[in-house]
């Protein structure tokens, strides 16, 4: 059996929000595997959805940068959040963000071969860069997004400096309705994608690898209600549906009134203006998602409380 770490207990508990002995019981029967026992924790009811935000340690910069109907973002982490701060470190983050909508790189290995404005490529500025400030960097990933008629709109949530911040949004608006009318409009829905964190622009693009887990974890649940098997069949489709709706842009609720789906957001702006407007695209990059966050001193207050090595 794999050692139970306090670690390991603090991660599942910031992820899932669950209590402490209810984390490292989870551990244990995942035998130690964190994405298998926030699983458990949720077939059991003791655990919502995986905070979407919650593994976000690395820091650094997002970037974004627009023209007209194309747009990219970026993303470039440092060690620390001092380093983010740095204007040698801003102007390299917005200088990259430049180069890749101007190069049409489509992603980090062929933006860092591109040239840098000050001489060399991407990569060797930012070798130099790693020199000249003391502490590691990297150029992690590109997204871009483009439209034939229309708008790319940006946002920075929080911006540190102006195309710079931890959340950077892209939203496509394809149409022939004014700019008067698609900026506003593409300006609130990255405000709601920044917010909702969607996890596709409809259900149908949502990776079939999560519905499937998301499919075994409401089995497990139904399951144990002990109702007939074609009610339980029933429940886990339902279930099933309802966490598609939930992480599809087009069909989330916009967060400006919680009640009206993103689509017909979008359909009511057409109407009104008399022209023709569709959601194409996205891209929303948070800083560090999915990057796994070191160990705190914090273990050590959760070892004694729960017992663990």
């Amino acid at each position: 059996m794999a050692e139970i770490t306090a670690a390991a207990v603090k991660e599942l508990r910031d992820r899932s929000g669950a209590g402490m002995m209810d984390c490292k019981k989870a551990l244990t029967e995942a035998n130690g595997d964190i994405e298998a026992a926030t699983d458990w924790l949720r077939a059991k009811g003791l655990a919502a959805a995986q905070k979407k935000s919650s593994r976000t340690a690395a820091e650094g910069l997002v970037g974004v940068a627009v023209a007209g109907t194309r747009g990219v973002a970026v993303e470039v982490n440092s060690e620390t959040d001092f380093v983010a701060k740095n204007d040698q470190f801003q102007d390299f983050v917005r200088t990259v963000a430049q180069v890749a909508l101007e190069s049409g790189a489509a992603d980090a290995e062929a933006l860092s071969g591109q040239a840098h404005p000050a001489g060399g490529t991407i990569s060797e500025k930012l070798v130099s860069n790693i020199a000249t400030i003391g502490e590691n960097q990297t150029l992690r990933r590109v997204g871009r997004v483009e439209v034939s008629q229309g708008i790319v709109v940006p946002y920075v949530h929080n911006a540190a400096a102006p195309g710079l911040g931890k959340i950077g949004v892209l939203v496509a608006l394809e149409g022939d309705a004014p700019a008067d009318v698609l900026e506003p409009l593409g300006k609130q829905i990255a405000m709601h994608i920044a917010a909702a964190f969607p996890l596709a622009l409809s259900s149908a693009d949502i990776d079939p690898a999560l519905l499937e887990r998301e499919r075994a974890i409401a089995a497990e649940k139904a399951a144990e209600s002990g109702k007939p098997a074609e009610i339980v069949a029933k429940m886990v489709d339902g279930a099933v549906a309802k966490y598609a709706k939930e992480n599809a842009l087009l069909s989330q609720l916009f967060v400006m009134d919680n009640k009206t789906p993103i689509a017909d957001v979008v359909a009511k702006a057409a109407k009104d203006a008399g022209a023709s407007i569709s959601l194409k695209n996205y891209v929303r990059f948070q800083l560090g998602e999915g990057i796994e966050k070191e160990t705190s001193d914090f273990a050590a207050e959760v070892a004694a409380a729960a017992g663990v090595a």
